[in-house]
């Protein structure tokens, strides 16, 4: 992890990406999921319909995500964070399709925090300690 530490998100991002590409492309949809510890991406996957089929026969497999695809999505990827608040733990989701060779991308960000470890840093006063309303 030590490596991985000192690159910006938006680099890790990018590797992310680069690492995904031949799986995501073919693909008509899926969704891309990157965990995030301490500004550290941890664990990071595609999840996607592998098989669709209607009465027992299988569907063709749509025309999917192309180079020229990915390489706006990893971009897309990179200009999202410009948008992430102050949070350092949580997960990216890029939710997206392909319809008539158009791409359609969703972002999402989930924010995860720690009361525990918020109350513990901040060494603020417990509800116990608090002065009474009188």
């Amino acid at each position: 992890m030590g490596k991985v530490s000192h690159l910006p998100l938006a680099r890790q991002l990018s590797l992310v990406m680069e690492e995904l590409e031949s799986e995501l492309i073919g693909l008509s949809g899926g969704t891309i999921v990157v965990c995030i510890r301490n500004d550290v991406i941890g664990k990071f996957g595609v999840k996607h319909d592998a098989l669709e089929c209607r009465d027992g026969v299988m569907k063709p497999i749509p025309e999917g995500l192309s180079r020229l695809h990915v390489s706006t999505l990893r971009q897309m990827a990179i200009d999202v964070l410009k948008r992430k608040k102050k949070w350092t733990h949580g997960e990216i989701s890029f939710d997206f399709s392909v319809k008539k060779g158009s791409m359609m991308v969703h972002i999402w960000f989930e924010s995860n925090y720690n009361l525990v470890h918020m109350l513990e840093n901040e060494q603020l006063p417990s509800y116990r300690q608090m002065p009474r309303a009188s």
